[in-house]
């Protein structure tokens, strides 16, 4: 069987994967919010983001924030989901190797949850299902 075939199920519906972007106000205490997400399907070559900061979370977390550096953050990885110009360093780059490095751990306020998967027939619209089941 094709690789296409074993991904695309009877209904159209393709295999994607998906995070959860957490903001960590201050690496040091642990604690966290979801504020974005991201959603890659290989079969459909997409890497979407969608993002929405609650700055009340936040400022509690953290009174001390800078919420502008934070916006600036997650707008970044929309751009780098995006591709082009936008991408920045990771513009030439498929959109599954900018998806591989948009989940790499790291330890800043950004960062990206485990990996999940799950079956759709529109990765964009799913990023929106997404962000407003689980991030809103």
């Amino acid at each position: 069987m094709s690789d296409r075939f074993l991904a695309t199920g009877a209904t159209g519906q393709d295999v994607y994967e998906y995070v959860l972007l957490r903001v960590v106000p201050r690496i040091e205490r642990g604690e966290c919010f979801n504020a974005g997400v991201l959603v890659y399907s290989r079969s459909r070559a997409v890497v979407a983001a969608r993002t929405h900061l609650d700055e009340t979370k936040l400022l509690t977390l953290d009174p001390g924030a800078d919420v502008a550096g934070v916006r600036a953050a997650l707008r970044a990885v929309e751009g780098v989901c995006a591709g082009g110009e936008a991408a920045g360093q990771a513009a030439g780059d498929d959109a599954g190797r900018r998806f591989r490095w948009l989940v790499a751990p790291r330890s800043t306020v950004v960062q990206a949850g485990p990996v999940h998967t799950g079956l759709t027939s529109d990765p964009v619209a799913e990023a929106a299902r997404l962000l407003d089941l689980l991030v809103r």
